[in-house]
């Protein structure tokens, strides 16, 4: 996996630190059947890579945890 980028935080959002964009409309995109492609087309300062990142910040997010007590 590469490396995650540094996501910054307004008003309890993931934002893309170069966008101002928030993770969660990114991958919602992706979730509603958007492919890069159109995503590149409606958020055109976006680059590949950078939905890319946004998708392993997501994942990496959603991992499950497991604390022996």
């Amino acid at each position: 996996m590469t490396e995650l980028l540094l996501i910054h935080r307004l008003w309890g959002a993931s934002l893309h630190p170069r966008m101002r964009i928030p993770v969660s409309v990114i991958v919602g995109q992706i979730a509603h059947g958007a492919t890069f492609g159109e995503i590149l087309e409606g958020f055109p300062d976006l680059e590949k890579e950078d939905i890319q990142q946004a998708i392993e910040y997501a994942a990496w997010l959603a991992q499950e945890q497991v604390f022996n007590l």
